[in-house]
């Protein structure tokens, strides 16, 4: 018998013990030879012969019922059951109270690689002991496994996809950066065993609209796939390691994703990927329902377990011992994904003594502590975005009295949260927040309007009589997770299917809005959103403006130390904030002409990369470490950045490249960014190392090239672009020449 308790014993161990008594439990003759275990439990064997004599011992149904996403318990090899499906795209997901972090969207915008690895690391921590104690009281549902399907990492390409708000943004760099310091928090730095398994998503080329994605095609061409769309996940499977990817619904090039031979060669052979690949859920039984791709699901499913998707989410696969039998499948392809998929759960342990993986002995006492709430507060704080800040209006000074807070998300938990999203035990929205902040000031709280429907006229009145009342307004607007999303039934004003059909804030916000600052209170407006707002009016007649995101529980304490100046506000933007759709190509266009700040060239309200600080910072004596290199060199570019203002704060400083003379490339591409922190007069030397591959342009047959010729840096705290009504961040403009070409692989 095991000398660990049972209720900790692993669930394969466990398994044994009650369906293989003979092996685990039969008392042995004296001076007989004791039993030996069978090579897959032997730790101290290579994992892939531990799988392969597993594999050995399954019969073909007994495959295929491992291969979707509710994998069975096949109790004569003690194997317990798995359900693969986990999320944690900001937290742990729907499994309990976690931790909830800002949305994917917030995230970015701290531009902070380091900080979103140790926000990954705490999830991936209450994951695991959410995992051990679901495991002691013989739970094997969904959400509370060890295997999550986040981050996404899809390319933010238009603002009106309302599953944007789970993505890093628009840029390829920023989302390659931010996705891999994700993706190896999840997993861990152990050298035998994952932590957990992260699954960047949707591979490929998938961004909207929510309402087509079970149909349309995607006919890219060879320079925007190489260039935009798979950057990051060449980064999240070459240098993150992420053992899992997700395949998206559509089709690609005229093949569905999860059956694409383009898709799968390029992200086994060209990238070495050597984990599993999953299903979106339905996406097998699109590939003939909704591609009209093959005539019979056993088609599919033969089509994309050849084409590499190891896993269905979903029952598609249940067809599989069918299409062996007519010969659609071989035992070998079948045999090919069931060992991804059990290397996998021997990489997360779950065939080894528990002592054996490190993250054995927490408990849901590790799960939602103090230190990772205040985790939460950091990341929101870092996120949210200052936009505007007329004549200095933020802080808020001492000297005031009477606040009036109003909007319809002002108090409204659910823009705290996003999609995808957690169930903290405590949260503070806006207007909590507030009111604890400013404990000696008098708070008067008033909605003010709708979400989306006509105004009320004695809601509009009541917020009209507060900002009368104060000596400043705070305006908590913008939209919801109910509105954008995946998916959705959503059809109000504005929105559709889940995504946007315009860039406004909704009308009876703006009106209420436009009622309260004719009172002539300085209003400070908080936007609320996943993705971009059309603010137009509100850039021109607010004193500040504030993008807040869903900030996560900590949403409303971090907008009010940033109000109170207690927190200089450093967040910067993930994506451009247009005027409007008309500055947008068709949303069904998948070309990247005209789209995000690498191929736009009218003038946005708030530029990518954008955000103001309490203080100002001064860049000086900016230079590369060679002026003249060859096209295999690496450089390091280097800049002094000093805090002329009077306030302690952080900058990001971010590098931008731009090719004038070669045809195809970017207007200009972000190359590098890191963030500093400066007390006020401090100054200190930045140092960014601009990669080899950053200086690579692709060209339209999908090749990047490193051309002999003038490079342009920019190097600054955004790009040498201003916004409607703002002024070009600070920057140094260097240059440097390359003097010989090469050709990189995909």
């Amino acid at each position: 018998m095991s000398r660990f308790p049972r209720a900790t014993m692993p669930a394969v161990i466990l398994a044994l013990l009650l369906f293989v008594p003979a092996l685990a439990q039969s008392p042995t003759p004296s001076g007989a030879k004791q039993p030996s275990k069978p090579p897959y439990l032997d730790p101290s064997l290579p994992i892939d012969q531990r799988v392969s004599d597993l594999a050995s011992r399954l019969t073909l149904d007994e495959k295929v019922s491992q291969i979707q996403d509710v994998a069975v318990a096949i109790p004569r090899l003690g194997i317990p059951a798995y359900n693969w499906w986990n999320e944690a795209l900001h937290g742990v997901a729907r499994a309990g109270h976690a931790t909830v972090f800002p949305q994917a969207i917030g995230l970015a915008a701290t531009w902070d690689t380091d900080l979103i690895h140790r926000v990954a690391d705490v999830i991936s921590t209450e994951a695991r002991a959410k995992y051990n104690d679901a495991i002691a009281h013989g739970n094997s549902s969904r959400y509370y496994g060890l295997t999550f399907w986040s981050p996404n990492i899809n390319i933010f390409r238009d603002p009106r996809w309302g599953r944007g708000q789970e993505t890093y943004g628009e840029d390829p760099f920023l989302t390659s950066r931010i996705g891999v310091a994700f993706v190896t928090g999840l997993q861990g730095d152990d050298a035998r065993y994952l932590k957990t398994i992260s699954t960047p998503k949707h591979y490929a080329v998938h961004s909207g609209p929510e309402v087509l994605r079970h149909h349309f095609d995607v006919p890219v061409s060879p320079h925007d796939f190489a260039d935009t769309y798979s950057p990051a996940f060449r980064a999240a499977v070459m240098e993150g390691k992420a053992d899992s990817i997700m395949c998206a619904y559509n089709s690609v090039l005229g093949a569905p994703a999860c059956a694409s031979p383009f898709l799968m060669d390029t992200l086994r052979k060209s990238w070495g990927f050597q984990g599993y690949v999953v299903s979106d859920c339905g996406a097998i039984g699109d590939i003939y329902q909704g591609h009209g791709y093959t005539v019979t699901l056993q088609q599919a499913a033969a089509l994309a377990v050849k084409a590499g998707d190891d896993l269905s989410c979903g029952n598609e696969y249940r067809v599989i011992s069918e299409a062996v039998r007519d010969g659609l499948l071989t035992m070998a392809d079948v045999d090919r994904s069931v060992k991804r998929l059990f290397e996998a759960r021997f990489r997360l342990g779950m065939f080894d003594p528990p002592e054996m993986a490190p993250w054995s002995k927490l408990t849901l006492a590790d799960n939602d502590t103090a230190a990772n709430r205040t985790l939460a507060l950091q990341t929101a704080r870092e996120s949210i975005v200052l936009l505007k800040n007329e004549h200095n209006v933020l802080p808020l000074a001492s000297t005031v009295k009477t606040i009036a807070v109003v909007g319809p998300t002002a108090d409204l938990p659910a823009i705290l949260l996003g999609n995808y999203n957690g169930t903290p035990s405590s949260s503070t929205t806006p207007l909590a927040g507030i009111r604890k902040r400013f404990s000696s000031a008098k708070v008067i709280y008033a909605p003010g309007s709708p979400l989306t429907e006509t105004n009320s006229i004695p809601v509009l009145a009541a917020a009209v009589t507060a900002a009368k009342q104060s000596d400043v307004v705070i305006a908590v607007v913008g939209i919801t997770p109910d509105l954008e999303g995946e998916e959705m039934s959503t059809s109000a004003p504005g929105f559709f299917g889940g995504d946007r059909v315009d860039m406004e804030l909704p009308r009876p916000q703006l009106e209420m809005l436009q009622a309260v600052a004719a009172t002539g209170r300085p209003l400070i407006v908080v936007l609320t959103s996943g993705s971009a707002l059309s603010v137009n009016w509100v850039q021109q007649h607010a004193a500040a403006v504030l993008e807040a995101w869903y900030p996560g529980e900590e949403g409303g304490t971090a907008l009010a130390d940033i109000l109170a100046g207690d927190y200089n506000p450093s967040g910067r933007l993930p994506v451009t904030v247009y005027t409007g759709v008309a500055q947008l190509p068709p949303f069904e266009d998948y070309s990247m002409h005209g789209r995000t700040y690498r191929y736009f060239f009218g003038a946005p309200l708030y530029p990518f990369g954008f955000g103001l600080s309490y203080t100002n910072f001064a860049y000086t004596n900016a230079h590369v470490d060679h002026d003249r290199i060859t096209a295999t060199d690496d450089v390091n570019v280097s800049v002094d950045v000093k805090n002329s203002g009077t306030k302690e704060g952080d900058e990001v400083v971010k590098l931008y490249v731009t090719h004038p003379a070669v045809a195809g490339a970017p207007i200009r591409a972000l190359a590098g960014f890191t963030r500093v922190h400066l007390a006020a007069g401090q100054q200190r030397t930045v140092s960014i190392p601009l990669r080899n591959r950053e200086l690579s342009v692709v060209d339209e047959n999908g090749k990047r090239h490193i051309s002999p010729g003038t490079v342009d840096l920019w190097i600054g705290g955004g790009q040498p672009v201003a916004g409607v009504g703002q002024t070009p961040p600070p920057g140094v403009k260097i240059q440097f020449r390359i003097t010989s070409e090469a050709t990189l692989p995909d």
